[in-house]
């Protein structure tokens, strides 16, 4: 699993203060000769090191953790993965010192091949349209029999001399009416191409809001701040069970509606889920400028359809702040444990609801565990994803069969630990479990879907999932990798493409 290359980022900073190596790393508590690696990419940072480097260097974590570098690394790994390239021999750890020294270039093969993928897509989008879609099979259809009409029309004319003056005015007006059906067939088509989408991108409107939540590590100020001022004027507190009628009081009191206004289908859905519902209608009127400011100052949203989808999420996101208030909810994880189930109850809330508003405990200072979310259904796709600093989850595909996310569809309904080592050494707790999304008839499948979080195994005596565990025994962490392509393990029997590290 790549890593930020932050070594260059650490030197620059140090000899910008005037600092020694022997003097910064004194100040950290390492050997000098570490720091010396440290700074070459010979060796990774994080947790307390990282932080009391970013202390003595007097810079953010954020401008030490490398968020856009791990970016920059997994979209190379993704470029190296493809098995278009598989016989060009790619060493995926050069992927590093390539980000490391020389940024912009491996910037620039990104673009150019999310610009190949925009034109391959929109070429084969052409090219099922020009074979697949009726309306333009009718319309060659109609404009080859009106070129053959005109032709056949045209060579009588010119081949005959001594037609009849009433024939050859019926002709004339053959090939004046060919002709006109031939233009009104042209002008169908160009309308046709004029209103169908034409932005094909590599990258979808999905992906660019998970960059967008990624880059704000899912924690936005303004709107934490502009829901607790929402709450204190509402009179209620948003886990007690009279919030709804409250919140009908509210609405219709600032002329802003009535509940009743949420789709139909929203009564038959569980409580936790209504309450969602209702906690948006609640706040969209009085946050909807928050959101706009944010979406607006985005520079990774460059679709409509993105800042639509971006705008839902910031919807939701107030939701999750007004029924989990930031301080009480993370003092409930502390002392639970980050029980998950008891966090439910307490709040109210469902599994899917709690576990994405503990990935946004990222509030500078009083921070919750550093958690990574996914989201996936049956079918192994991907349908949300929120990353950790040294835990990128798969952009596209599937990941690694072995995760606990695919595993905890065989047993719904029950939480699914899994204490799990990659081929860096790095170890990480995934927690899973599978939950229906909304009830259904009893001659209709179930939608189902599988929630993980991930942290870093070193948090785990802080959670009660991590009870019982082993954690001084490299035994107990079951191998697993990314995703097959770029898994170095060769041996493993769970395997299903072949890696790009191979021969």
């Amino acid at each position: 699993m790549a890593r930020a290359p932050i070594g260059m980022r650490l030197r620059d900073r140090r000899k910008s203060l005037g600092r020694t190596q022997a003097e910064l790393a004194a100040s950290v508590g390492i050997s000098a000769s570490y720091l010396n690696l440290i700074e070459h990419n010979k060796r990774q940072v994080s947790g307390a090191l990282l932080l009391r480097l970013g202390e003595a260097l007097e810079v953010g974590i954020d401008y030490l953790d490398g968020a856009a570098e791990r970016r920059l690394i997994q979209d190379l790994d993704e470029i190296a993965a493809d098995p278009a390239h598989a016989d060009l021999d790619i060493d995926p750890d050069s992927t590093t010192d390539l980000v490391a020294r020389h940024r912009p270039w491996a910037s620039l093969i990104v673009k150019l091949h999310r610009d190949h993928l925009d034109k391959t897509a929109a070429l084969r989008a052409l090219s099922d349209r020009l074979s697949q879609d009726p309306f333009l099979s009718d319309a060659v259809h109609g404009m080859l029999s009106n070129i053959a009409a005109i032709r056949s029309t045209s060579e009588i004319l010119a081949s005959v001399s001594d037609i009849p003056e009433d024939q050859q005015a019926r002709f004339h007006r053959n090939l004046a009416d060919e002709s006109a059906r031939l233009s009104d067939i042209a002008q169908a088509m160009a309308g046709y191409f004029d209103r169908a989408p034409s932005r094909l991108g590599s990258v979808t409107p999905a992906e660019e809001v998970d960059d967008f939540l990624l880059e704000n590590q899912n924690y936005f100020a303004a709107i934490e701040g502009a829901v607790s001022g929402f709450a204190a004027g509402l009179g209620c507190d948003p886990v007690a069970p009279e919030f709804e009628s409250v919140a009908q009081a509210y609405m219709e009191k600032a002329g802003a509606g009535s509940l009743e206004a949420l789709d139909a289908g929203t009564a038959a859905l569980p409580a936790p889920s209504r309450r969602f519902a209702v906690a948006r209608a609640l706040l969209l009127p009085d946050l909807r400028e928050n959101i706009e400011e944010i979406v607006a100052s985005a520079d990774l949203l460059t679709s409509d359809a993105a800042l639509v989808r971006a705008r839902r999420a910031l919807q939701s996101y107030a939701a999750a702040a007004l029924l989990m208030p930031y301080d009480r909810f993370r003092e409930a994880a502390v002392a639970s444990r980050y029980d998950i189930d008891k966090l439910q109850y307490r709040f109210g809330v469902s599994l899917e609801q709690v576990c994405h508003r503990l990935a946004s405990l990222r509030r500078p200072g009083a921070e919750g565990i550093p958690f990574a979310f996914m989201r996936s259904d049956p079918a192994g796709y991907i349908t949300k994803r929120l990353p950790l600093r040294d835990l990128p989850l798969p952009r596209y595909g599937g990941a690694c069969p072995l995760w606990a996310i695919y595993r905890a569809f065989q047993t719904p309904d029950r939480v699914f630990r899994h204490l799990v080592e990659f081929a860096d050494r790095s170890r990480f707790l995934f927690i899973a479990r599978t939950v229906a999304k909304q009830a259904t008839g009893f001659d209709r499948p179930q939608h189902l879907v599988s929630i993980m979080l991930g942290c870093d195994a070193l948090y785990a005596p802080d959670l009660v999932y991590g009870d019982g565990l082993d954690l001084s025994s490299k035994s107990a962490a079951e191998p697993v990798g990314s995703a097959c392509r770029v898994c170095p393990r060769e041996d493993c029997r769970h395997r299903q493409e072949h890696p790009i590290t191979g021969s």
